[in-house]
């Protein structure tokens, strides 16, 4: 190998359109009248139990199937402001779809996933007038840091209240993981800025971009300009390997590599024929079948423990396996291997478990690639808010009203210690956040009045 083989335009511009085209076309009008006349329209329904943001589904299946794709939206964003992109991205067939009663009579449950995203852009298609007003003005002035589904939930739910909401970003782009952090191929088609755009539409939310805390503004600065403070700060560091890591053009973040592509021309990215992926989750996922969809010829997800341990749904492995790339199980990084400065691969060695402790086997291989992309997980970095905010497990404690240790101060998303990282349980963090945050502020007014 050389350098040469770290490449872009690997493929035909024909197979890049393909390639990374909707992974999942959407549902015409005739399937989904079909899908939504397949509900019960359930009492009490586990489905909407088991989602995180409470939506009403078979209220939103019911309107489906009465055609009125207005009133189905109403019933989401009502319950969930990132509707859309939840209906795109979120791990259905381990939520909703999971508790259908339709998995106990015919082992297949109703598309719950495809009619929401069926109902939402079906809708922006055609949205007419708002489906939200703005309560009259409240005078409060709130700060959201962080434009990712947390913060822009928050941001959402606070403005409809009467407040306005400055929010805050360190991108150039307001939609955090939803911008930056997920395959091109699941949200193709510029859908997470359409999404932005709506949410902005109710107005009262300033977008405050390339603006990052603890670099551009402090804590303090926030507390003494606003009258709240929400923090959706995400995930900001890479986990390390544990290992030697060398400064080499082709070991680099899955996180950087998904957000490359997810900014450029996928045809401008560059790829190696021999890939390895470091990690079981879906950013490893995503990381390695979009490396196959650029033109790689042999990818491995490489995880340190078996398949049962995989943070990745199963339908996101059947995915991966589907595309071409190889999952190997019980092995961990053991060393990078380089000559010349050029990446030659790595090393690793066999593990087992062992009295319920992960060991070594003493049997070591040999992984050669010209591109690793490390996704072994992300971590909260608290020096960005300062000292003054109490931790638990290494991201921020909050007490069930999302509140912080820090007065005027709230936050969720994954950088709340407790969640499940996922875009619907941060969309619900903002949305109850913000109804604290209003709760909060007009008590307040209430004791002073």
């Amino acid at each position: 190998m050389d350098l040469a083989d770290l490449k872009s335009g690997r493929l035909a511009p024909d197979d890049y359109a393909r390639n990374f085209g909707d992974a999942h076309p959407p549902l015409v009008r005739s399937q989904a009248l079909i899908e939504a006349e397949r509900c019960y329209y359930c009492y009490a329904a586990p489905c909407q139990t088991a989602c995180p943001t409470g939506i009403d589904i078979p209220a939103f299946i019911q309107r489906i199937a009465q055609d009125n794709l207005r009133g189905a939206a109403e019933a989401i964003l009502t319950a969930n402001p990132l509707g859309g992109m939840c209906a795109r991205v979120c791990p259905t067939e381990v939520l909703c779809e999971q508790a259908c009663v339709r998995n106990t009579h015919e082992g297949k449950p109703v598309e719950i996933g495809r009619l929401q995203r069926h109902a939402v852009e079906g809708f922006f298609e055609q949205p007419g007038r708002p489906l939200f007003q703005r309560e009259p003005a409240t005078g409060r002035r709130i700060a959201v840091v962080g434009a990712g589904p947390a913060g822009l939930a928050a941001a959402h739910g606070l403005a409809r209240r009467g407040h306005e909401v400055a929010l805050f970003d360190a991108h150039p782009k307001l939609g955090g993981l939803n911008e930056y952090g997920l395959a091109t191929y699941k949200v193709a088609g510029g859908f997470a800025q359409r999404e932005i755009d709506w949410l902005l539409s109710i107005g009262g939310i300033t977008p405050r971009l390339n603006r990052r805390l603890g670099r551009d503004f402090t804590l303090d600065d926030l507390l003494g300009e606003f009258d709240a403070v929400f923090l959706g700060l995400g995930l900001a560091g890479v986990n390390a390997l544990g290992i030697a890591e060398p400064q080499l053009p082709g070991l680099r973040d899955a996180v950087d590599f998904i957000a490359e592509l997810r900014q450029s021309r996928p045809e401008a990215v560059a790829v190696g024929r021999r890939v390895v992926v470091i990690g079981g989750g879906m950013t490893a996922v995503d990381a390695a079948v979009q490396s196959k969809l650029l033109g790689a010829e042999q990818v491995t997800m490489v995880y340190r423990r078996g398949p049962d341990g995989l943070s990745a749904s199963i339908d996101e492995q059947h995915w991966a396996q589907t595309h071409g790339v190889t999952l190997h199980c019980w092995a961990r990084p053991l060393a990078v291997e380089a000559q010349g400065g050029v990446l030659r691969g790595m090393r690793f060695a066999a593990t087992r478990l062992e009295a319920g402790q992960l060991v070594d086997t003493g049997e070591q291989f040999f992984l050669e690639a010209d591109l690793v992309l490390r996704a072994i997980g992300q971590a909260y970095r608290p020096e960005a808010a300062g000292g003054a905010i109490e931790l638990q497990g290494g991201r921020i404690r909050t007490d069930e009203q999302f509140r912080t240790s820090l007065p005027r101060v709230w936050a969720g998303g994954d950088c709340r210690f407790g969640g499940r990282d996922l875009t619907v349980e941060a969309v619900e963090h903002g949305k109850r956040a913000a109804e604290s945050i209003h709760a909060a502020l007009m008590n307040e007014e209430t004791a002073h009045g």
